[in-house]
């Protein structure tokens, strides 16, 4: 997945069919979120050489 950031936005580019499904089922993820007033909240650290995945919890909005 291709992912790039250009001032606020952020694009993620699937490179592969898994990559299409699984950005599909993240963007649906992404959608409930918005609908319901959740928020994406990071866990822990990502840091590249040592943490290689980034870690997200769905919490209900303020």
């Amino acid at each position: 997945m291709r992912i790039e950031l250009d001032g606020t936005l952020l694009r993620m580019i699937p490179e592969s069919d898994r990559e299409k499904t699984e950005l599909n089922q993240l963007w649906t993820v992404i959608i409930g979120c918005v609908e319901e007033g959740k928020r994406l909240v990071p866990v822990g650290e990502y840091i590249p050489g040592i943490k290689e995945v980034a870690v997200f919890n769905i919490e209900k909005g303020v």
